[in-house]
């Protein structure tokens, strides 16, 4: 899932929790429930999804604990729902429902799998509204935390063909709530092996780099730079060399994505450096727990490269392409 990340963003913060507990404590004397939530919102999705956990503790090897999903599962459905208000009015409520996942590969965590609560919803939501998620425990206890969706945006380059004859910058103007953007290539073409009938439809991903807006405020001009010669190596070094092999380019999917500055926020704490006597920073928005509602959302164009870029991988690149008839 390209941008559902949520359960090993979950993982993370309670290893994170964990690494802040001292010696000195009586763990189970002092241990009370803490809820940890992850959600991250795009409008442009079919489902949204709601990753909800609790923090666990008890005697013997966490590790062990962590592989029972009665540990960190709440029992039962929780009440969850998001309500979202657009120029002063709130919109009808949303409820979610729950799913058990299977797709998790055994090494993926210390955590249980291959199944995994998710809440979700297929919902509609609207990309100038503010959304409010309100979770009910079993207790009675209510959790909450609020987000505005990042809006949609415009791609200036490329717009009808992209070119690697030289170094080029992806170019687009920022979006209203958005901060972090980061730009990536998905490079479609066909191959034909000898000996084989059939041609298959291939692609290789290439990550560009990432960008900050000054505000939220969108509208802003912003790009992030690629070299076409990089291109070019990039292609030299996944593709492999397979005599008499045969290959067609097809179009090249660039995306930009963007996040919340809540997201953003979230990564940068998380991923900054720390030495070994530092205390890890935890972030959360999350009123009455831990963990993160953010928004996102991705723009993309598909183009074909200019007929001069095909040219140089077709002539000065041993890699089996040729031109299309």
């Amino acid at each position: 899932m390209r941008r559902n990340n949520l359960f090993y963003i979950a993982i993370l913060l309670v290893a994170l929790m964990a690494s802040r507990c001292s010696n000195d404590v009586d763990l189970y004397a002092d241990y009370k429930e803490i809820p940890v939530v992850y959600g991250i919102l795009d409008y442009q999705d079919d489902t949204s999804w709601i990753k909800i956990t609790k923090a666990f503790s008890g005697p013997g090897n966490a590790l062990e604990f962590a592989k029972n999903p009665d540990s960190s599962n709440y029992k039962g459905k929780l009440a969850v729902t998001l309500t979202g208000r657009k120029n002063g009015v709130d919109l009808p409520v949303i409820t979610f429902d729950t799913i058990t996942i299977h797709t998790k590969q055994a090494g993926d965590s210390v955590f249980y799998w291959p199944d995994q609560l998710m809440y979700y919803s297929t919902e509609k939501l609207e990309p100038d509204a503010k959304y409010t998620l309100k979770i009910v425990l079993p207790s009675g206890k209510e959790i909450t935390s609020s987000t505005e969706m990042v809006k949609s945006f415009h791609i200036s380059y490329p717009v009808r063909y992209i070119i690697f004859t030289s170094d080029k910058e992806i170019t687009w103007l920022s979006a209203v709530n958005g901060k972090r953007y980061e730009a990536d290539m998905v490079f479609h073409y066909r191959e034909l092996l000898p000996g084989n009938p059939d041609t298959l439809d291939k692609s290789i991903s290439w990550h560009i780099g990432t960008k900050f807006s000054v505000s939220t405020d969108g509208g802003e001009q912003m790009a992030i730079g690629y070299s076409g010669e990089n291109f070019y190596k990039m292609l030299e070094k996944n593709l492999e060399k397979i005599p008499n092999v045969q290959r067609w380019t097809g179009n090249i999917d660039v995306f930009v994505a963007c996040a919340s500055q809540e997201l953003d926020t979230y990564i940068q704490v998380n991923n900054g450096n720390t030495g070994l006597l530092q205390e890890i920073p935890v972030y959360t928005n999350i009123n009455g727990g831990v963990g993160l509602l953010a928004s996102r959302h991705t723009e993309m164009q598909s183009v074909p490269m200019t007929v001069s870029s095909e040219e140089i991988l077709i002539n000065d690149y041993d890699l089996g392409f040729k031109f299309k008839q």
